[in-house]
């Protein structure tokens, strides 16, 4: 994990926090170290596990959201890119679990990249993909995305669309990015507004020409997505369309898995175990859902089929290590957070999806295989329940002690004062969160 020079929060604070905490961390931890081993688990091993997690915050995410209706800014939220990196430092300082950024263009746009970059190592930041934007009209644009962008009737709006995604990718080549990350809104809202064939067809041509200008070493994350503002067709809707634009385009085109991106039930574990067999799972947006794309805060609804996603994740994981392919995706978060301190929210949401790749590593895979093949399907259902069911919070609370984080992140935060003195140094002022969300 890399270093943070520049604290945004004082360590000695966060230092005296967790001698608070000692006593009764290292009574839980102890406790639950005896319980695992009494299964033959090691509690240190799992510890050094956790340790190694990381999950990219979204810059947009440290501002106030906002729905359809209405939006209520916060107190002291960030103004520009700047002072989103600060929040997010804040996060990784507490967390240890989100050393990386994930850019939105062009709402995080910097005349001076070398200086946002300079200012992210001073927090031991850097930077997961960028994410272009042609589902809003920009001040100042040629052409208009109302009726579409990369799928759009005219060749311009089109072309207009493409350009902007190849500058998304040369802005994060500056900033040590390795992966471009490409939603659309396109679609229709009426039966015979598009040609559906032949809106798949124009967007495949534009990916094309965004594809032949990535980096060697880079890679494009597709985004699928049900519904919304398109309601009767979306482009992109699902992920078999999702897959077959990203086999179309080749090696360094995968699919993105945003988890509220889905009917409701939807099994979307069963989808990162299709994704992950044929090569093409590219990485996540974590949130969760109880209606539609409602980008609520990760394993507020559904924790336990955030834990079966991490379930095939890790299956997937150790396939790929006995076959010798690499298997790394990409996990990041992307929330709205229209009620509470998005610091907070964050902060917590980590945690959860940490929680789940831990408690996913709790799960005896050689027991798991012989009820499976033994079709002892009760056992087999309660093997993975016994792994979720066990509260691996002490080590997830001793693992960023030990990286010099806190026991409890948002006691810690609170304590700190930090949005106050945020509140302070960033007067309200209409319209100028920079959160992109409206």
């Amino acid at each position: 994990m890399t270093d943070m020079k520049n604290p945004v929060i004082d360590a000695n604070m966060v230092a005296e926090h967790n001698a608070q905490q000692q006593a009764d961390l290292q009574a839980d931890y102890d406790a639950l170290g005896g319980m695992l081993a009494r299964r033959g688990v090691d509690i240190e091993k799992l510890t050094a596990l956790a340790g190694t997690f990381a999950v990219a915050v979204p810059s947009w995410g440290a501002g106030t959201g906002g729905t359809r209706f209405a939006r209520f800014p916060g107190r002291g939220e960030p103004r520009n890119v700047f002072e989103k990196m600060e929040d997010c430092a804040v996060i990784n300082q507490l967390t240890r679990a989100t050393p990386a950024v994930s850019l939105h263009f062009p709402w995080d746009r910097t005349d001076d990249p070398a200086a946002l970059k300079e200012i992210a190592d001073g927090y031991g930041l850097g930077f997961d993909a960028v994410n272009s934007n042609t589902f809003q009209d920009q001040q100042g644009q040629d052409h208009t995305y109302k009726y579409g962008s990369l799928s759009a009737q005219s060749g311009a709006a089109r072309a207009q669309a493409v350009q902007h995604n190849i500058d998304c990718i040369e802005l994060g080549q500056k900033l040590g990015s390795k992966a471009l990350t490409v939603w659309v809104g396109d679609g229709a809202n009426f039966p015979g507004q598009n040609n559906l064939r032949g809106s798949l067809e124009r967007y495949l041509d534009s990916m094309r020409d965004i594809y032949g200008a990535l980096p060697a070493d880079w890679n494009v994350f597709i985004e699928h997505k049900l519904f919304e503002p398109a309601f009767y067709a979306t482009v992109i809707a699902d992920w078999g369309t999702s897959f077959a634009c990203a086999t179309e385009l080749g090696p360094k085109a995968k699919c993105l898995v945003d988890l509220g991106h889905h009917a409701p039930n939807t099994n979307i574990e069963m989808i990162v175990a299709r994704l992950a067999q044929f090569g093409k799972l590219g990485g996540f947006h974590f949130n969760d859902s109880k209606y539609g794309d409602d980008d609520l805060d990760s394993g507020s609804i559904n924790p336990f089929q955030l834990f079966l996603v991490f379930n095939e994740l890790a299956d997937a994981a150790e396939r790929a290590k006995s076959g010798a392919t690499d298997f790394n995706p990409a996990y990041m978060l992307d929330q709205s957070h229209n009620v509470t301190d998005p610091i907070e929210s964050l902060m917590s949401s980590a945690v959860e999806v940490q929680r789940a790749f831990v408690q996913a590593a709790l799960v005896d895979r050689n027991a798991l295989r012989g009820f499976q093949e033994s079709n002892d399907v009760l056992n087999a259902a309660q093997t993975l329940k016994k792994a979720y069911r066990t509260d691996v919070s002490a080590i997830l609370a001793m693992a960023r002690v030990r990286a010099g984080g806190a026991a409890d992140p948002v006691a810690a935060y609170r304590s700190s004062g930090y949005r106050d003195g945020a509140a302070e140094r960033r007067p309200a002022k209409a319209g100028a969160s920079s959160s992109g969300i409206v």
